[in-house]
């Protein structure tokens, strides 16, 4: 069982010491959040809450995914890194594929490219590309940034993408795993048919075990089964070493946590963390482990 943490609402110059405080710790790796923007205008219905609206003010930091990754590698030395989610679609192709690649090298193959489809249309709209196509674009993506990772001379021609004969430099020694997030009927078999992995949300046990249950399944029905994947989500149960060691057996391999969510941390310095960080590893990875 592998433990992440994230980094969404927290203040963007905590994140960093934070990271370091995790490393030494020895929790497996640190997931990043995506949003370029807050409109004023905003028309589209955030899907995970009844209002329709997210739940964050217009002024919360989205720090940039791929500095912020290319940051945290360089203070830790074992620190995994990844996304819940990164919009990729919203983005071009080159462009995806060089700031994930940057950053592949930069930490020594300690990058893992979590995609989605996102939800805002305004910010598809501001950076250019059609929201209506973004989850054929983003089926077509996975395979094209494979094989843009390929080192050497490379091209991709599909139905939305064209590259012609380039190099791009550098490109990952190591092949970059790449993970689907989402809900929905299309991402679940964008992940099994695609992916490495997949990458959900915060639930209780039976509806994790539910999302498990249902990769699995769909994995045998692309013929997938025996290839290594992971499956990452959130627990929303009081942790304990037990409840960790049921997710695996259940097919999940990875879990997000906070272990200072709920604590009574006084003060504002990113010291406050420490102490459940170190907790937390010593109660619950340690002897899961």
């Amino acid at each position: 069982m592998q433990f992440w943490s994230g980094t969404p609402f927290m203040k963007t110059s905590e994140i960093l010491p934070l990271a370091r405080m995790l490393d030494d710790a020895g929790y497996d790796g640190m997931v990043t959040a995506d949003h370029l923007i807050y409109p004023r205008d905003l028309s589209s219905p955030y899907p995970d809450h009844p209002s329709g609206k997210p739940p964050w003010e217009p002024e919360t930091a989205w720090p940039d995914c791929w500095v912020q990754i290319g940051a945290m590698a360089a203070v830790t030395s074992r620190l995994r890194f990844s996304n819940a989610v990164y919009v990729a679609p919203a983005r071009p192709l080159l462009e995806v594929a060089k700031q994930v690649a940057t950053a592949a090298v930069l930490s020594q193959g300690r990058v893992s490219l979590a995609v989605g489809v996102g939800w805002m249309r305004e910010e598809y709209e501001m950076l250019g590309q059609d929201f209506t196509t973004r989850g054929r674009r983003l089926n077509e993506m996975i395979p094209a940034l494979r094989a843009l990772w390929g080192g050497g001379w490379v091209s991709w021609s599909g139905e939305y993408y064209q590259v012609p004969e380039m190099m791009i430099e550098p490109h990952p020694e190591v092949p970059v795993p790449i993970h689907c997030g989402g809900e929905s009927e299309a991402a679940l078999r964008r992940a099994a048919k695609l992916c490495d992995g997949w990458v959900g949300y915060a639930y209780g046990w039976d509806e994790a075990v539910s999302y498990a249950d249902k990769i699995t399944k769909l994995r045998h029905e692309y013929g997938r089964a025996s290839e290594p994947f992971d499956v990452m989500l959130a627990l929303m149960e009081p942790p304990s070493p037990d409840l960790y060691k049921r997710a695996q057996d259940a097919g999940i391999t990875a879990v997000m946590c906070a272990p200072w969510m709920g604590a009574d941390l006084p003060g504002d310095d990113v010291e406050r963390y420490r102490e459940p960080i170190e907790r937390f590893a010593q109660e619950i990875i340690g002897k899961v482990r």
